[in-house]
């Protein structure tokens, strides 16, 4: 057992996909859900995700296995809701290194292959029979990894699918709650107490909140790694592209949104960004501009792409690269979900986060992605 049995009131900390997915699924289970949230929905790294969905580049692990169910999951909610067709698809990723010594295409694509992940290597020359919308120029000779069962989802958009039925189930959501923090006496969680002082009572307590989970943790005594860099999202004016797949390259990554324009991130824009000392950021135009003439390199035409906005801040990511998954052994019915895979993770780590905290018994999915592991 990892918590008290049939727990009745839920609090959920966090109204980000991980938050409001695990809340519907404990709806469904029956039980009194209450989401709690420092703002509106989707207002923190959901909101400036690439949403990636896919499970490249790594070996068969078990975090590899957890992707793969993640994506399985966006299979059925596709199949079951059509209306998602606007912005959950699955029209493949396409990737390709620098033309240097790092260069692991090959490599890459023969460990796909070797455990069944659906990949095709491409000369710069096929791309196009295969994927549209991407100058074949700007492919490195080494070639680029198609992996036909990618896609994208616009986060927001799910949450929004999601607290629908939530609120359909009796669920209840408290906005502008502040920062809260968790109550717990005698090693058990009692519930939360937002920042205005109001407590929220319940038998089990579920942290979502993103980059904020080692600061809440480490107030009640529980401590894990963390290694949330500043995270860049730029989006672009709508243009017209032929572009449907994620693109994954050296200089950008890249992919469409519901409204006909395209979402850009890369490592080199955010190590640009510049943290100021009361913790709000400032980007540089020449950062943006500089992303967006990398976007439009890879892109067929060369198209001139117009800022729209961007948004800018933490992007959750635990110490050593892992998601932290399930319950926290030190304080009793207190549970996390803290990880950078959140849009492939994001369906199937609310379900089985629900399972084990409606039932008390931990699930074998998360045996490796527990808080004491950093014990």
């Amino acid at each position: 057992m990892i918590s008290s049995p049939n727990p009745r009131r839920i609090v959920v900390v966090g109204a980000g996909i991980f938050g409001v997915s695990s809340a519907v699924h404990l709806a469904r289970l029956g039980l009194d859900v209450t989401i709690v949230n420092d703002g509106a929905p989707a207002n923190g790294a959901s909101g400036r995700s690439l949403s990636w969905l896919n499970a490249a580049r790594r070996a068969d692990t078990p975090y590899f296995r957890l992707r793969m169910a993640g994506i399985d999951r966006y299979r059925t909610l596709a199949a079951t809701h059509p209306e998602t067709g606007a912005w959950l698809r699955f029209d493949g990723g396409l990737t390709w290194d620098a033309d240097n010594e790092a260069a692991q295409i090959t490599s890459i694509w023969q460990l796909e292959q070797s455990i069944g992940y659906d990949a095709l290597l491409l000369d710069p020359t096929e791309v196009a029979a295969v994927t549209p919308g991407v100058n074949a120029s700007a492919i490195t000779p080494q070639g680029a990894i198609f992996n036909p069962g990618e896609g994208w989802v616009d986060l927001p958009s799910l949450i929004d699918l999601l607290l629908n039925e939530f609120r359909a189930r009796g669920g209840k959501l408290v906005q502008d709650a502040g920062r809260v923090r968790i109550a717990a006496t005698g090693g058990r969680a009692r519930g939360v107490v937002t920042a205005g002082g109001v407590p929220i009572e319940a038998d089990a307590v579920l942290l979502a909140v993103g980059p904020a989970t080692p600061a809440m943790l480490a107030e009640i005594g529980v401590h894990i790694p963390d290694a949330t860099p500043i995270s860049l999202l730029v989006k672009t004016k709508p243009i017209k592209t032929a572009l449907r797949a994620v693109l994954n390259t050296p200089r950008v990554a890249v992919r469409p949104t519901p409204d006909g324009a395209l979402v850009l991130d890369s490592a080199w824009s955010e190590e640009e960004v510049v943290v100021n000392p009361d913790g709000t950021c400032t980007v540089r135009d020449e950062t943006v501009q500089g992303l967006l003439d990398e976007a439009s390199t890879v892109l067929e035409g060369n198209p001139r792409l117009q800022l729209a906005g961007y948004g800018v801040g933490p992007k959750p990511i635990p110490g050593d690269g892992e998601p932290v998954l399930g319950a926290v052994e030190a304080v009793t019915g207190v549970h996390v979900a803290f990880s950078h895979s959140g849009a492939t993770l994001g369906l199937i780590a609310g379900e089985l986060l629900a399972r084990e905290i409606a039932s008390g018994n931990p699930h074998p999915m998360l045996s490796s992605f527990r808080v004491h592991r950093f014990a």
